[in-house]
């Protein structure tokens, strides 16, 4: 089994920290495993998946492989023929719009609860990711970047207490998140999403609300806004 892959304390390639270390079955390890190659774009929108070289490549039975295919097309991440094929599902741009939309809400009255805690030491996690993801912009680190991206966002919910709510936006953001993806190299993005994340970040630890609610929607509209140029860039996802 490939231990890179399988280790307790992280899911999808994002260690989190202070969540407790935890034993997972084989099934959800492959399933984070799968679907992190999945939104990173390794596994491209209609490709073949075989069950068989799967379960060959994590060194595990085909069951486990089986039953995590079976979870990522519930999340809409695969689409399975009986008794012929399974692929990778395209992008869906309405599904995307969708779960942008339950995002955006959550995220908004996360960062209204924050910036009305008044309480600087609950955002210590999300500085040292902000932190983190600088280094990562300086190095050109890509696929980090897009990591802790979504830990940047994961921390602001575990500082407000709803991270639960956190997991349920994650298990529905494949598409969005393959959207991110491939409109993230395009010049300036990276450096553009660092901003916001400053401009958030600052917002509310000045227990600025409404600056706080400016930076968020200005911050989550800006893929969606650039969804034709992506579909005219990648028409073969969609």
């Amino acid at each position: 089994m490939n231990d890179a892959l399988f280790t307790s304390g992280s899911v999808a390639g994002e260690t989190m920290r202070g969540s407790p270390v935890r034993r997972i079955s084989a099934s959800d390890q492959i399933h984070a495993a799968l679907r992190e190659r999945i939104v990173s774009l390794e596994l491209k929108p209609g490709q073949n998946l075989s069950r068989s070289e799967t379960a060959e490549f994590y060194g595990v039975s085909q069951t486990p492989v089986r039953d995590a295919m079976l979870k990522l097309q519930q999340d809409g991440l695969l689409v399975i023929y009986p008794q012929s094929k399974t692929e990778v599902s395209r992008i869906d741009v309405e599904q995307a719009r969708e779960t942008q939309f339950l995002r955006l809400s959550i995220e908004l009255e996360v960062a209204r609860i924050l910036a009305a805690a008044g309480e600087p030491q609950l955002l210590a996690a999300t500085r040292r990711v902000l932190d983190e993801q600088e280094a990562a912009l300086a190095e050109g680190d890509l696929d980090l970047f897009s990591r802790l991206d979504r830990q940047f966002h994961r921390s602001l919910c575990e500082a407000a207490g709803v991270v639960n709510l956190w997991l349920l936006v994650t298990a529905r953001s494949g598409h969005i998140d393959r959207l991110r993806n491939l409109n993230l190299p395009e010049p300036g993005k990276v450096s553009n999403i660092v901003h916001y994340h400053r401009q958030i970040l600052a917002a509310i630890e000045a227990g600025d609300r409404a600056g706080t609610e400016e930076a968020v929607r200005g911050h989550l509209s800006g893929t969606l806004a650039a969804v034709d140029e992506i579909r005219d860039r990648h028409p073969d996802y969609f």
